[in-house]
């Protein structure tokens, strides 16, 4: 039977997380961090030129992989070209109870990584359990045209709204009837609605 992986998100804010690999995948890992507000330490003997664009957001250790690198961390990416090494890290990683994510091989991933849509407050992850990425981003792609820029907006005015309707209608059976009808408008029609 296939390994599964339960959809959970997570609060980075406590975590400390290293990134071991300097290539393209260990940048596109670095900057989906980045775009949630979390800064992570990178590892590699060299870096892809790209991560100049964000070396101030990012502590750099130019170094090869050494076992006490990953002691002060919660969480471990092993994003090297070298499967051998990525499978050391995993290992490693279950020896200390660090959480790790081997991106060559779901089989030795404490979790793995969703592509996703992020809207303001609005998340939409998207998985194929690690078997077909090329699928997850083509959804992802589709998802974009259906909830484009302006739904953060629409999250924002929506969750305001409901506020609101809470404190209005302490019937359970009325509120709800009335939240359910929100989600059917339109975004001109929500910045003009009246409670």
């Amino acid at each position: 039977m296939s390994k599964l992986f339960y959809p959970i998100n997570i609060n980075l804010d406590n975590l400390e997380i290293i990134i071991i690999g300097g290539g393209n995948i260990a940048l596109r890992k670095c900057k989906n961090f980045l775009e949630f507000g979390k800064s992570v330490t990178v590892l590699s003997p060299e870096f892809k030129r790209d991560f100049l664009e964000i070396e101030e957001k990012v502590d750099f250790i130019q170094d090869i992989f050494k076992e006490e690198y990953i002691d002060e961390f919660d969480m471990v990416i092993a994003a090297t070209d070298d499967k051998e090494t990525n499978e050391e890290i995993a290992c490693i990683c279950r020896k200390k109870s660090k959480f790790v994510n081997v991106v060559d091989n779901r089989e030795f991933s404490d979790f793995i990584t969703t592509s996703y849509l992020k809207r303001g407050d609005l998340l939409i992850g998207i998985s194929t359990g690690g078997k077909v990425p090329a699928l997850s981003s083509k959804i992802r792609r589709d998802l974009e045209e259906i909830y484009d820029e302006d739904f953060s907006d629409y999250v924002e005015i929506l969750a305001k709204i409901r506020k609101e309707v809470i404190k209005k209608y302490s019937d359970k059976t009325e509120r709800r009837k009335v939240l359910k009808s929100l989600v059917e408008l339109e975004l001109d029609e929500l910045k003009n609605f009246e409670i």
